[in-house]
């Protein structure tokens, strides 16, 4: 029996973000040294006085260099960032890095300029690690997942319960109620009385992005539960949704099957009970 929606709810997990969950030094590392080499060029101009000058001379030797100062303000150069200039005009940020006067231009207007005269940055290579790491926070919210897919993978697993990862729903020809979009499944199981296509979250922190999801697996499931030897599983947890306590019950009440981490043994002792298929 599925357990009542406030029982679910009061038994969302405080968190599962290890100490790894916070930074990925593993990517920071790999994206500075993508360009460590431009941002030792760069180096050349921290503490010149007359940073016109130092920007010429560093353009004619190493214009590439200046292909990585937007990261010195925290922007991708991937972002496409749009500003207005001093006459008010929309420019890319890329755009400024054309020419050494533009060059100067962006410096001042960001305020790198007194920042390298004054040389409050010692050296750019250890500046952009920093940004890097702060970057690299808004890739928490992936980790939290990649940490309860990896936490249901293991909890089958002590089960003893074959699944399949990462499974496309085109596998199942007979399913043509999702639209030309390709599915992709967190997990697919198949018992001897159907097929569960299962779907895995976390949310440490809340955000529109919930009620997102919360609408698409209310959208999902019944397209998938027409067919009765197929099921939608939906598992998620996380102090996220006390943020969307409303969308996450109207969801639960639309949706057949919701476990969180504190539930999902239920859903386990129905596979077993119903037993798991393993050549398939």
């Amino acid at each position: 029996m599925k357990v009542d929606f406030e029982k679910f709810f009061d038994g969302l997990s405080q968190t599962n973000a290890t100490l790894d969950y916070f930074t990925d030094f593993n990517k920071v590392k790999n994206n500075v040294s993508a360009i460590e080499i431009h941002l030792n060029q760069l180096n050349y101009l921290l503490g010149k006085q007359d940073l016109s000058k130092a920007v010429e001379t560093l353009h004619q030797e190493c214009p590439n260099a200046f292909l990585v100062l937007e990261i010195l303000i925290a922007v991708r150069a991937k972002e496409n960032k749009i500003t207005l200039n001093s006459h008010s005009q929309t420019v890319l940020l890329k755009d400024y890095l054309k020419s050494p006067d533009l060059i100067v231009e962006f410096l001042q207007q960001t305020g790198l300029a007194e920042i390298f005269r004054d040389r409050h940055i010692k050296n750019l290579v250890d500046y952009v690690f920093g940004i890097e790491v702060g970057l690299d926070t808004n890739a928490r919210k992936n980790r939290g997942g990649d940490n309860m897919s990896k936490a249901v993978s293991a909890l089958f697993d002590r089960a003893n319960i074959r699944h399949q990862k990462e499974v496309k729903h085109t596998l199942f020809v007979d399913i043509d109620s999702l639209g030309s979009d390709v599915k992709r499944f967190d997990f697919v199981i198949k018992t001897n009385t159907k097929t569960y296509l299962i779907e895995t979250n976390y949310y440490n922190s809340g955000g529109s992005k919930l009620n997102e999801v919360a609408r698409a697996y209310t959208d999902i499931a019944p397209k998938i539960n027409r067919y009765p030897q197929y099921e939608f599983v939906w598992i998620t947890d996380g102090q996220g949704w006390k943020s969307a306590k409303n969308k996450l019950q109207e969801a639960y009440s639309h949706i057949p099957s919701v476990y969180n981490l504190a539930t999902i043994g239920d859903f386990i002792e129905q596979i077993l009970a119903e037993g798991v298929v393993d050549d398939w």
